[in-house]
């Protein structure tokens, strides 16, 4: 099943499917609209003097990573907790965490497809934009596999079918961090869409309180 949603993401999101009246179609239109507006700065300027940060981008992969990350590590802390005191409503309120990690895993890992065509990388990074994606589609169909296995039963699993959805939830955090990973690496090691690089004169070090 994650072998064959991952396939059908990847040939959806890479053009070889009709958008027009797709989902992914509208989502990956929606996403292109706040890339267009970050790029001109909105209004006057407005959105660069605002967040200067985000205007500064190629895209807005960056931005969206870090709402699947926040929710899905949450709602993995809490469920588990909650799960070990024999907290139902904990588990309740953890569902909300996981519904929303899903959503902002669907459009992390569109736009991260859009990132992928919109800086230039050499063949070392594209080994490693490759592995970094199949771990992000990865992610999402486990994210959306729990969420439709969490709408359907609540948050009453006991026993084995608990413990599996306890561990395919702590599989999606581990794959999420080594996702996480290769998206530093390709940043940090090789400056994947970085524009800007110090110089020695540009440094600024902090000193150490005594």
């Amino acid at each position: 099943m994650v072998m064959s949603m991952n396939n059908f993401l990847t040939w959806q999101v890479h053009g070889n499917a009709d958008h027009d009246g797709g989902i992914l179609g509208i989502l990956t239109g929606l996403l292109t609209f706040f890339e267009d507006l970050t790029a001109t700065g909105g209004s006057c300027g407005f959105l660069s003097k605002l967040m200067p940060g985000l205007a500064g981008m190629d895209n807005i992969h960056p931005l969206l990573v870090h709402f699947p990350i926040a929710f899905l590590v949450a709602f993995f802390a809490l469920d588990l907790t909650a799960s070990l005191l024999k907290k139902p409503h904990w588990r309740e309120a953890a569902s909300y965490f996981l519904y929303f990690g899903a959503i902002g895993a669907l459009f992390t890992v569109i736009a991260g497809f859009m990132a992928a065509y919109s800086v230039t990388h050499s063949e070392t990074v594209h080994h490693i934009m490759l592995r970094h994606q199949y771990f992000g589609l990865s992610v999402l169909t486990l994210s959306v596999v729990l969420s439709i296995w969490r709408l359907k039963s609540g948050a009453t699993l006991t026993g084995a079918a608990n413990n599996f959805f306890l561990a395919l939830s702590g599989l999606m955090c581990i794959l999420l961090s080594l996702g996480a990973d290769l998206g530093g690496l390709m940043v940090y090691n090789y400056g994947t869409a970085v524009h800007a690089v110090q110089t020695p004169d540009d440094c600024h070090h902090h000193e150490a309180e005594q």
